[in-house]
C-alpha cells in the first residue's frame, strides 16, 4: 500500500484515461489510419505508466528533506518505505518501462522510438536530482514530459501509418492532438507554480530557485492569476474558431473547462495561504480531467 501511495496511482490514472481516450475518442471515432494493435497499444500505456511511476519515486526520494516540512505526515521514503526499497523500485519501474518500450519500438519496426522513453527516463532523473533547483526550469521541462504523454500517442498511432494518400486527414488529427497537448503542458505548467506556491518554506530549505522564492509569493501568485487568463482566452478562442459547429461541445467547455477557469482566476487573484494553494492544485487536476474528457466529443464536431 506504501510503494501504491509512492507512485501516485491517480496521476497515473489520468495519464492512462488520456492516452485511452485519445485513442478510441479521437483516432477511431475519425478512422484514422492508426499503427497499434490494442495489445501493442496497451504496452504503450504500461511504458508510460511505469516511467512515469519510476520519476514519482526518485522525485520522492530526493524530496524527503523538503517534504518533511512541507508535508511532514506524508512523508513515505525514510519513515514507511526504506530508501533501499524506494530505490529499488525505481529501477524496477523504469527499467520495466524503457524495456517495453523498446520491445514496442521494435516490433512497429521503428528501433528508433525507443530513444525516446531512455530521453524520458533521464530526463526525469534529471529533473529530481538537479533540474528541479533551477528557476523555472523544472517546471518547464514537466510540464512538456506531461505534454509528450500526449505526444507520444500520435507518434506511435499516426506516424508510421502515414502514406502520400492519408497525410492531409493525418495531419488534421495530428493538430488536434498538439491543441491536447498545449492543452495540457500550459495547465501542468500553472500548476507546477502553484504547488512552488504551495511549498514554499521547505523549498526555500532544500535551496530550490522556485518563481515563488525569486519573486515573492504576491508576485507568482499575480503571475498564476494572468496565466489563467490568458488560458481562458486562449480556450474560448480555440472554441470559437473550431468547435462553433458543435452546440454539445460548446456547452461541455463552456460548463466544465471555462466555468472552472473563471472560477479558479477569481480565486487565484486572493490566494494568500498554503490553503488557498492547495485548493486551486486541485482545481487545476480537475480541469485538465475534463479537458481529456472533452476528447470523447469531437465525434460531433465535423473537421475538414
Amino acid at each position: 500500500m506504501n510503494i501504491l501511495k509512492l507512485i501516485r496511482p491517480l496521476n497515473l490514472l489520468l495519464i492512462a484515461f488520456m492516452q485511452v481516450a485519445l485513442k478510441f475518442g479521437l483516432f477511431l471515432p475519425f478512422e484514422a489510419a492508426t499503427t497499434l494493435t490494442t495489445s501493442q497499444f496497451t504496452l504503450l500505456v504500461m511504458a508510460t505508466l511505469c516511467i512515469a511511476a519510476g520519476g514519482n519515486v526518485i522525485n520522492d526520494i530526493y524530496d524527503v528533506a523538503i517534504d518533511r516540512i512541507n508535508k511532514p505526515s506524508k512523508v513515505l521514503v525514510g519513515t514507511k518505505v526504506s530508501e533501499n526499497t524506494a530505490n529499488r523500485w525505481y529501477l524496477i519501474l523504469t527499467t520495466a518501462g524503457v524495456g517495453i518500450g523498446f520491445y514496442l519500438a521494435n516490433s512497429i519496426e521503428k528501433p528508433g522510438f525507443a530513444a525516446l522513453f531512455v530521453i524520458i527516463a533521464a530526463l526525469l532523473y534529471l529533473y529530481a536530482s538537479y533540474i528541479k533547483a533551477m528557476l523555472l526550469a523544472g517546471n518547464v521541462l514537466i510540464s512538456a514530459l506531461v505534454a509528450m504523454s500526449i505526444l507520444i500517442v500520435g507518434l506511435f498511432e499516426l506516424l508510421p501509418a502515414i502514406v502520400p494518400e492519408n497525410q492531409a486527414s493525418q495531419w488534421v488529427i495530428f493538430k488536434i492532438l498538439l491543441d491536447f497537448a498545449m492543452f495540457a503542458f500550459v495547465l501542468n505548467l500553472i500548476r507546477e507554480i502553484v504547488k512552488d506556491l504551495q511549498d514554499i518554506n521547505g523549498d526555500k530549505k532544500g535551496e530550490i530557485n522556485s518563481l515563488a522564492i525569486a519573486l515573492g509569493r504576491k508576485r507568482a501568485t499575480t503571475i498564476v492569476f494572468v496565466l489563467g487568463v490568458f488560458t481562458m482566452c486562449g480556450i474560448i478562442y480555440y472554441m470559437y474558431v473550431n468547435l462553433y459547429s458543435s452546440q454539445l461541445v460548446i456547452g461541455y467547455f463552456l460548463l466544465f473547462i471555462i466555468g472552472p477557469l473563471l472560477y479558479f482566476c477569481t480565486k487565484a487573484w486572493s490566494a494568500a495561504t498554503e490553503k488557498d494553494y492547495t485548493k486551486l492544485s486541485w482545481l487545476l487536476k480537475v480541469i485538465m480531467f475534463f479537458g481529456i474528457g472533452s476528447m470523447l466529443l469531437y465525434r460531433f464536431v465535423p473537421i475538414a
